[in-house]
C-alpha cells in the first residue's frame, strides 16, 4: 500500500476523447476531455497518452514521479488491434522481430515484442463511431505487447506489415487491466499495480 497523499485512477478512455484535462477551449468546445467523465482532483495527469481515436486503459495520478517512472519505459503495455484483412503468420513474425516505421520523419526500427493473432474476437463496449463491417472484407484481431511507446507506434507497425489498424484498444499497463470496464468508466485505485 502506498502511504503518500496522492490519488490514482484507471479509466477506460472512450473513442473521441483527448488524453488531457486542460485546453484553451471555451466551455462547450469541440474537444472531449477526460475531465468531462469524472470529477478528478486538481493536479491529476494522465500517465502516457492514447490518441483521440484510440481507446482503452489510461492511468491517471496526482503523483508526477509515478508518471515519469511509467513513461520512461520498461513497463509492458498490451494493445488489441483490429486490423484490415486476415493477418498472415509472416506479418506476425515481422511484428515480433521489429519493423521500420517513421517517428517524426525519422526512420526507427521498433524493438522486438510479443505479438499474436487472437483466436476469438474480444468483447469490448460498442465504439462511438462504427467501424466498417465484414461486407468490406475480413478483419482480424491481434495482441501486441510493447515496452516502448512511440507516437502512434502500434498503428504504424501494423501498417508497415500491410494490415492497417481499424480499431486500437489498450488492455493492459503492467498488471493493471481494463477487464470488464465499460467505456468512460473510472475506478479509483489504492495503488498502481505494475
Amino acid at each position: 500500500m502506498e502511504t503518500d497523499y496522492h490519488r490514482h485512477f484507471k479509466i477506460y478512455k472512450p473513442y473521441g476523447y483527448l488524453s488531457q484535462f486542460i485546453t484553451n477551449q471555451k466551455p462547450g468546445g469541440k474537444h472531449k476531455l477526460l475531465g468531462d467523465l469524472y470529477d478528478f482532483p486538481e493536479g491529476t495527469m494522465s500517465i502516457g497518452r492514447l490518441d483521440k481515436d484510440s481507446e482503452g486503459l489510461l492511468l491517471l495520478t496526482t503523483n508526477g514521479k509515478l508518471s515519469t517512472k511509467i513513461n520512461r519505459g520498461g513497463i509492458e503495455k498490451e494493445y488489441y488491434a483490429q486490423v484490415d484483412g486476415d493477418i498472415t503468420d509472416e506479418a506476425m513474425i515481422k511484428l515480433q522481430n521489429g519493423v521500420e516505421i517513421s517517428i517524426f520523419g525519422k526512420a526507427y526500427k521498433s524493438l522486438k515484442c510479443k505479438a499474436e493473432k487472437l483466436k476469438n474476437r474480444p468483447s469490448f463496449p460498442e465504439r462511438a463511431k462504427k467501424i466498417r463491417d465484414e461486407r468490406h472484407g475480413p478483419t482480424s484481431w491481434i495482441s501486441i505487447s510493447l515496452t516502448e511507446g512511440k507516437f502512434r507506434q502500434v498503428k504504424k507497425m501494423t501498417s508497415a506489415v500491410g494490415f492497417p489498424t481499424l480499431r486500437l484498444v489498450r488492455v493492459r499497463i503492467g498488471n493493471e487491466t481494463i477487464k470488464n470496464m465499460d467505456a468512460g468508466e473510472v475506478i479509483e485505485l489504492n495503488k498502481v499495480d505494475l
